[in-house]
């Protein structure tokens, strides 16, 4: 009764949001059916936010090997091009890569964006914590992030959106909307790094699968909205 209701509400705001089981075993199946990719030799590489409310969300840890992990605060791939050649490197013989990517967003059963309820935790909590809190700041007209080392993630996520600062504050819901630019700051990033270091990986082809996780409830499964799935060819990228 309760996933039924989370599924009501998690399509009213994303309409093509699967349930993240499901994502995985669609795509998996994508991949073997469509493109005959042995998923028993596939490494796994994630650029998904730290966050460890994000590990359960889908079956392909279950599956793939891995995951090869780009990602660091809201999903930003810091690894940069050392960690995109590191992963071409461990694909294993005769193997396959795939590269699993994207920003998170928790929603309650009231439909309130950006928050969600951890596990034993009475009272509910931001997701994504690190996009909620450059969502606070940017706020602030007078608010420029400045580098440093000690807090080196944060203020690179919140510089990375700056260009992207005036759409999110006006959209009516602005929690979404500094979740879409972020995956598109993700996604982006994460293809210059593979045509950068495409030299490096042993195999012809990388499978892409990019989008939005929603988080849900504990106990409750949660949600992928996919906004990318290719087969890049190595040879002609």
């Amino acid at each position: 009764m309760l996933q039924r209701k989370f599924d009501e509400i998690v399509k009213s705001e994303y309409p093509k949001a699967k349930d993240a089981k499901d994502t995985s075993i669609h795509y998996l199946g994508k991949m073997q059916q469509e493109y005959n990719i042995d998923i028993s030799k596939v490494l796994m590489a994630t650029s998904l936010c730290s966050d460890d409310i994000n590990i359960p969300s889908t079956t392909f840890f279950n599956v793939l090997f891995g995951p090869f992990i780009m990602g660091g605060l809201g999903g930003i791939p810091f690894v940069g091009q050392t960690g995109m050649t590191a992963f071409a490197h461990h694909i294993p013989d005769e193997g396959s890569a795939f590269i699993f990517y994207g920003p998170h967003i928790g929603i309650t059963l009231e439909g309130e964006l950006g928050k969600m309820y951890r596990p034993r935790m009475e009272e509910k909590g931001s997701s994504c914590g690190a996009l909620m809190l450059a969502l606070s700041r940017l706020e602030n007209e007078k608010y420029t992030p400045v580098l440093k080392e000690d807090d080196y993630q944060q203020m690179k996520l919140e510089e990375s959106l700056l260009p992207y600062r005036e759409d999110i504050l006006k959209s009516n819901k602005p929690q979404k909307a500094i979740t879409d630019a972020t995956y598109k700051i993700i996604d982006k990033k994460i293809h210059e790094h593979l045509k950068t270091c495409k030299d490096e990986f042993p195999v012809d082809k990388v499978t892409l699968l990019g989008g939005v996780i929603i988080n849900t409830g504990h106990g409750i499964d949660d949600y992928f909205d996919a906004r990318n799935f290719e087969v890049i060819d190595l040879k002609t990228y």
